[in-house]
């Protein structure tokens, strides 16, 4: 089950090793990957890629084997962040940047744990 739409855009996402698309829902931006078959660090890896990507009107979407625990802590002070179990047992992310974010984020933090 893929959840990147059939009219998305492959791009190229510096760093990256996973395929990322782009399209546009609701008028904004949407970026998608899924590191759901990849295992340490390639999750992490992508994700710090994937939010360099956001201002304040886009997204990112994250499909993974589960939810980046050790993500979460390094990026919360600039990032919201939902999370929903899907039914296939895999994980979807859903990042945006707050408004007035400080940047504070390394993004060279691609280390898996906290």
């Amino acid at each position: 089950m893929s959840i990147i739409p059939n009219e998305a855009e492959k791009i190229e996402v510096k760093g990256a090793t996973v395929d990322f698309f782009k399209s546009i829902k609701d008028g904004c931006l949407v970026y998608y990957f899924d590191t759901s078959k990849c295992g340490p660090p390639d999750p992490m890896v992508n994700a710090m890629v994937g939010l360099q990507l956001l201002d304040e009107k886009s997204s990112l979407v994250m499909i993974n084997h589960k939810a980046p625990a050790g993500l979460f802590p390094k990026i919360e002070n600039d990032f919201n962040y939902e999370v929903t179990d899907l039914d296939d047992g895999r994980a979807k992310m859903v990042f945006t940047k707050k408004d007035n974010s400080k940047s504070e984020t390394d993004f060279n933090s691609t280390n898996c744990h906290g």
